[in-house]
């Protein structure tokens, strides 16, 4: 059964009462956040909440912490704090292959954050450098990525498009999840279930957000309807009829099946019932 992604809810580390709430939310998964969420002057003391949450959210949810870059005087606390939490480290403004294995020699799994243009153009070894430290998923950031290339990213994210379809193209290559970039106006439902679905719709596998409002509509983007669901077992009793009587190829409402219809049918199913446990 997979491992449901379909929203990843940042949380400041510091917020003591956001932190509170996150363990009563949907979200399959949460960030704790010592970096962009957390002010300059915040950063030591938020380390020390970052481990009661994490300690307290990891027994009810998958939980990731997100450390400050490399680049900052805070990274190597942060570092030391996530080598004895035992969950993944989000790393922000991933460049390069060598910025996964540099922090992956002192923590355990890598989710690398791809929101530079140099991350965009390094981004096959970037995901095959974190699918080595284990499960990863790659953390889209449209925030940071339409400011380094002066985007203005807008409805739909056209201009943003190639740099979406890279992140992408390299997460399926070695078979990680990929999050979405957040909505920032989450009063605006509308415009994140559109641009939810959009994500959905090019590959990807969920989204991360910033605020609880958000969880159910994205949550609901990344379920399978029922239409889709009773689909799929059609397309897959269809094959399975086919196969019986030593056919490769079958015939549903005049469409041709081949096995590997039956194989994406059979991975809707599985996030179905996933959603359904859930």
């Amino acid at each position: 059964m997979p491992n449901l992604r379909r929203t990843i809810l940042y949380i400041p580390a510091d917020n003591a009462r956001a932190l509170a709430k996150a363990a009563t939310l949907a979200a399959d998964a949460v960030i704790v956040d010592l970096e962009d969420a957390v002010a300059p002057e915040r950063k030591e003391s938020a380390r020390e909440a970052a481990r009661t949450a994490v300690e307290t959210l990891k027994g009810l949810k998958e939980v990731a912490l997100r450390v400050n870059g490399a680049d900052t005087p805070w990274h190597a606390d942060d570092v030391a704090l996530a080598a004895t939490l035992g969950v993944p480290v989000v790393l922000p403004k991933v460049k390069s292959a060598e910025d996964v294995t540099a922090l992956a020699a002192h923590v355990g799994t890598v989710w690398p954050m791809m929101e530079s243009a140099e991350g965009v153009w390094n981004a096959l070894p970037i995901a095959k450098a974190a699918a080595a430290t284990g499960e990863t998923v790659l953390i889209v950031g449209t925030n940071d990525l339409a400011l380094e290339l002066g985007a203005e990213p807008g409805p739909g994210r056209a201009n943003l498009a190639f740099a979406l379809q890279a992140i992408v193209l390299a997460g399926r290559t070695v078979r990680a999840d990929i999050a979405d970039g957040v909505m920032n106006d989450f009063r605006d439902e509308a415009g994140l279930i559109a641009e939810a679905e959009a994500g959905r719709a090019m590959g990807m596998t969920g989204k991360t957000v910033i605020h609880p409002s958000q969880v159910d509509p994205v949550n609901a983007v990344f379920t399978p309807s029922a239409e889709a669901v009773e689909a799929a077992r059609a397309t897959v009793a269809a094959m399975d009829a086919a196969e019986a009587e030593g056919r490769s190829v079958a015939t549903l409402n005049g469409r041709m099946v081949e096995r590997l219809h039956a194989d994406a049918a059979r991975r809707v199913l599985a996030m179905a019932d996933a959603a359904a446990g859930r």
